[in-house]
């Protein structure tokens, strides 16, 4: 993947942070302003579809903690047995 150099204003304390953890982690203090780079453009990004596709059909009541369980439960055991019937 190509890059783009860029200037970036930052504040003391925060180089200083960078500094130690990328010396902690044996990395460059630019690989960890490039990760953090990432997290903040994936927190900004506008995606093109929903996050969930399917709908669910529900009594328009919220389940019970039990009922949540079993619910997962029931959806677990249909994917690793695919013959079993909720």
């Amino acid at each position: 993947m190509s890059m783009k150099r860029t200037n970036v204003y930052a504040d003391p304390e925060d180089l200083a942070i960078i500094k130690e953890a990328a010396k902690r982690r044996g990395i460059s203090e630019a690989e960890i302003i490039r990760q953090g780079i990432h997290l903040a453009a994936m927190a900004n990004r506008v995606w093109d579809e929903p996050l969930f596709s399917r709908t669910f059909e529900g009594s328009g009541r919220t389940p019970t903690k039990p009922e949540v369980r079993d619910a997962i439960a029931d959806a677990v055991r249909r994917e690793t047995d695919p013959g079993t019937v909720a």
